[in-house]
């Protein structure tokens, strides 16, 4: 069996979710005797192999700009698919939905994974939040399969679109804690700080958490990992403030700092609102994270209703109360600390997505 993956940067480019997920799943599926072919992003790869690690490697171009790169490289990659001799094809992300009609026109089975509510992001106003809401629904129309990571959101396709969703949840491993040395470089002592880890994006909700924090009266510090890749006025808005409880490392690259962060922190916070499973919510649950978390449905179903983590709604005096609760009681804390890793239920590990993702492209393939 042949199968085609696109929608991300490729392959074994990783950067965010989409790109961990082709890298995860596709180096399972070669194991598995999959033929494995992922349209790689032609201008973020200056050596072009052919191969890497089993894995079929095309690049293809895109037009460059911030709001077509992404849907032209799959447009391009869509159709490259079609003319080739592939059995199954697999697209991310919803706003490539009506790239289905092309398949659909050549009778190429295919599947889409949707991935969250893309029409409510502030960074999508007017039109770019049609245009998602739009394409996520001719993705309920010209996909063979649709897949959503989280029951919330097979929830939320059936109340809007009236179509129904395989859930297959992204993968995570347990972690191994790593030692505190990487702190020294941000003046950081283990248990001295609260954490958040993303995209300084308004979805993600960090100005809430900050102004929240400030006007607690912690001791602690809070740590920001994470910026946007361009000039973004309400991102520099947040790194302007000035504030000796509030430390912004930018990006951090070197997985072991992050794991170091992770690992060492008094607290995570997770602001993100508008997705269905969360890498960063697993992996801070992989390594053993008391865990904070914006109260939304998705991360309900991720914590299990509270079991590994606590909640705070979205305004400035919730996350104060929440910060001041959390460090009375230190004990709770750790006691969420030691359970962390056992909300990585089966859905989560890594092998059993692939076998789930292997018997719905059997599934189409043999159509």
């Amino acid at each position: 069996m042949k199968v085609a993956i696109m929608g991300a940067k490729g392959y074994p480019y990783v950067y965010g979710g989409y790109d961990t997920m082709i890298k995860e799943l596709g180096e399972r599926l070669v194991q598995k005797g999959v033929q494995v072919r992922v349209y790689n992003h032609r201008a973020l790869f200056l050596e072009k192999p052919r191969f890497v690690n089993g894995i079929e490697c095309i690049y293809t171009p895109a037009i460059e700009s911030k709001s077509l790169t992404q849907l032209t490289h799959t447009f391009f990659s869509m159709v490259h698919a079609c003319f080739s001799d592939v059995d199954v094809i697999f697209v991310v992300n919803s706003g490539n939905g009506p790239f289905g009609l092309i398949s659909k026109i050549f009778r190429k089975p295919t599947a889409i994974n949707v991935d969250g509510l893309e029409w409510l992001r502030p960074k999508w106003k007017g039109l770019g939040a049609r245009y998602f809401y739009w394409a996520s629904k001719m993705a309920t129309q010209f996909y063979d399969q649709l897949i959503n990571d989280s029951d919330e959101m097979r929830r939320v396709y059936l109340e809007l679109f009236k179509t129904d969703s395989k859930v297959i949840a992204y993968g995570a491993n347990p972690k191994e804690n790593v030692g505190p040395e990487p702190l020294k470089k941000w003046n950081l002592d283990t248990r001295g700080y609260f954490l958040i880890v993303g995209r300084l994006v308004p979805d993600n909700n960090a100005d809430l958490i900050i102004e929240g924090f400030l006007r607690s009266n912690s001791s602690r510090v809070l740590v920001v990992v994470g910026d946007v890749p361009f000039s973004d006025p309400w991102a520099n808005s947040l790194k302007k403030i000035q504030d000796p409880r509030l430390v912004f490392t930018g990006y951090v690259t070197d997985p072991n700092e992050l794991a170091a962060l992770y690992s060492h922190c008094y607290c995570y916070f997770h602001g993100h609102e508008f997705g269905g499973t969360n890498p960063a919510m697993l992996k801070a649950l992989g390594y053993g994270c008391a865990i904070l978390a914006l109260d939304t449905p998705f991360n309900q179903e991720m914590l299990q209703n509270g079991k590994h983590g606590w909640y705070f709604d979205k305004n400035p005096a919730s996350v104060k109360q929440l910060v001041e609760k959390a460090e009375g009681e230190a004990d709770r804390m750790d006691q969420l600390r030691k359970t962390a890793q056992s909300g990585l239920t089966q859905k989560y590990n890594w092998d059993y997505v692939a076998d789930q993702y292997l018997e719905v492209f059997k599934e189409l393939a043999g159509r």
